[in-house]
């Protein structure tokens, strides 16, 4: 959330920042000159109007500087919540690829030594039940 506020408040330091150069004064004349007239009383003056555009465009500048760093760090690190504390989720290991359980009958098997195992026993069964003794 404060990203996408940071992010709205960095577009609009852009704007301003391109709006306040273009205002400013060219080599061969003011403001005033670009609007048809060219005399010193202009709507910021003669010499206001230059330290006002020059003193905006200077901190337009810085704050478009550390806007750009900060949303890059801001970006890098991906969102996070500071109310929870909890980050990105983990990264879980990749998934390792499935053993194969049968084998083609075209591949030659190659089998361990067979081992002698004891045989498993059936289990002794009940005799079934007479009517009486349900």
């Amino acid at each position: 959330m404060l990203l996408y506020i940071f992010t709205a408040v960095y577009i609009v330091v852009c704007l301003l920042l391109l709006l306040v150069i273009l205002l400013q004064q060219g080599r061969g004349g003011d403001i005033a000159a670009a609007f048809g007239g060219s005399s010193s009383q202009a709507a910021f003056g003669a010499r206001s109007g230059a330290t006002l555009l020059t003193r905006a465009t200077t901190v337009l500048a810085v704050l478009f500087m550390l806007g750009s760093l900060g949303l890059a760090i801001a970006r890098q690190r991906g969102p996070q919540s500071v109310v929870s504390g909890s980050g990105p989720a983990p990264r879980s290991a990749p998934a390792r690829p499935a053993t194969p359980t049968s084998q083609s009958p075209a591949q030659p098997t190659q089998q361990a030594p067979a081992q002698s195992a004891p045989a498993p026993q059936a289990p002794a069964q009940k005799p079934p039940a007479t009517p009486a003794q349900k």
